[in-house]
């Protein structure tokens, strides 16, 4: 796969664009006042293998919250910041990676100023958020609906407002809920920039439809070589975002660690309970860093094959399972007993 590659930029210990990995990003819900959820949350998703964690901003109390988070984590954190370039200063002034903001919704120039020089004192980057609902009034009447164009004219108007001052360390987000619209804008603004840019389908629904919208969106772009930091955005539990995320990543070849699980989708000739075996495998599994392929496979047509490919797995039979390693058979077991002389086995690798 042919990466695009961008200008690199830094936030905290990490690097977003260039040569450097693709990253997975997520977002509070909890109330950045309350520093206590707050870190509580980050701690987890950091568990999950979050990379960047962003925290909404819209008061000075919350501001102020994110000094006593940021010594307590250990991922770059984002200010999101809207309309008050106050807040965006003191987010600043608390010690963030990088900011989320519009330039030009935070006031005008002066104020726009005193937050890009700020920013470049501390050498934090700003990241510039587009998405269909953001628009402002004249783009919009200028191509009458939302489409992809309008919403790159956008982020290029506040592209260009940080570039009049002299401020290049940008990364760019163009998002919507609709998935070709999403992919058609990021397209179309890689062509344009060289920024590195932030992908995934805003608002793109529950752990279902959600998982399905963004995989297809932010996958095809990734397969193109377009995009440097994701963000899968469910209406659920954040760690979800995190998952699903990881695996998107992992299936394009990205992400090389844990588990890769293979499982059939069951027929007729499934004689055990497949499917309540690999969703336990899966859970079992969830947290392990080994990188290993495991395939969970329902009977003898497709399962020595897989397992073969597989570095541990299991074929189905009647009521009992074989499994192999490598491709080799090293025992048979009784149904009941398959989960756990499976995970014994894979804890010996």
């Amino acid at each position: 796969m042919n990466r695009k590659i961008t200008k690199k930029i830094k936030l905290g210990n990490i690097y977003v664009g260039g040569d450097s990995n693709i990253t997975v990003q997520s977002m509070t819900n909890t109330d950045t006042r309350d520093v206590d959820a707050t870190v509580n949350q980050i701690l987890d998703l950091e568990k999950a293998g979050c990379d960047i964690i962003r925290c909404a901003v819209p008061n000075i109390a919350s501001a102020e919250a994110l000094k006593n988070i940021i010594r307590q984590i250990h991922i770059p954190l984002v200010a999101d910041v809207h309309f008050d370039y106050k807040l965006a200063l003191k987010s600043i002034e608390s010690g963030v990676d990088a900011l989320r903001i519009n330039p030009g919704n935070i006031g005008n120039l002066d104020r726009i100023k005193m937050v890009v020089e700020a920013a470049k004192n501390r050498s934090i980057p700003i990241r510039i958020g587009v998405n269909s609902g953001s628009l402002e009034k004249d783009i919009l009447e200028k191509y009458t609906k939302v489409c992809p164009e309008a919403l790159v004219e956008s982020a290029l108007k506040h592209v260009r407002i940080l570039e009049s001052l002299n401020f290049y360390d940008i990364c760019i987000s163009i998002k919507s809920s609709d998935v070709m619209y999403m992919i058609k804008s990021c397209r179309l603004i890689s062509e344009k920039v060289n920024y590195p840019l932030h992908i995934g389908v805003t608002e793109a629904g529950t752990l279902w439809s959600g998982t399905i919208k963004s995989s297809i969106g932010i996958g095809t772009l990734l397969s193109e070589g377009i995009g440097a930091t994701i963000r899968v955005s469910l209406t659920g539990d954040v760690l979800d975002e995190i998952k699903v995320g990881r695996e998107i990543l992992k299936s394009l070849g990205y992400i090389e660690e844990g588990i890769k699980f293979v499982s059939c989708p069951t027929c007729g000739r499934t004689q055990i309970n497949l499917i309540k075996i690999a969703e336990e495998v899966e859970k079992r599994l969830s947290k392990c860093q080994k990188n290993i392929k495991v395939a969970i496979m329902g009977c003898i047509v497709n399962g020595p094959g897989e397992a073969r490919e597989a570095d541990i797995g299991i074929a189905g039979g009647n009521g009992e399972g074989l499994i192999f390693k490598k491709g080799q058979v090293i025992k048979k077991v009784k149904e009941k007993n398959l989960v756990e002389e499976l995970i014994k086995e894979i804890e010996k690798l």
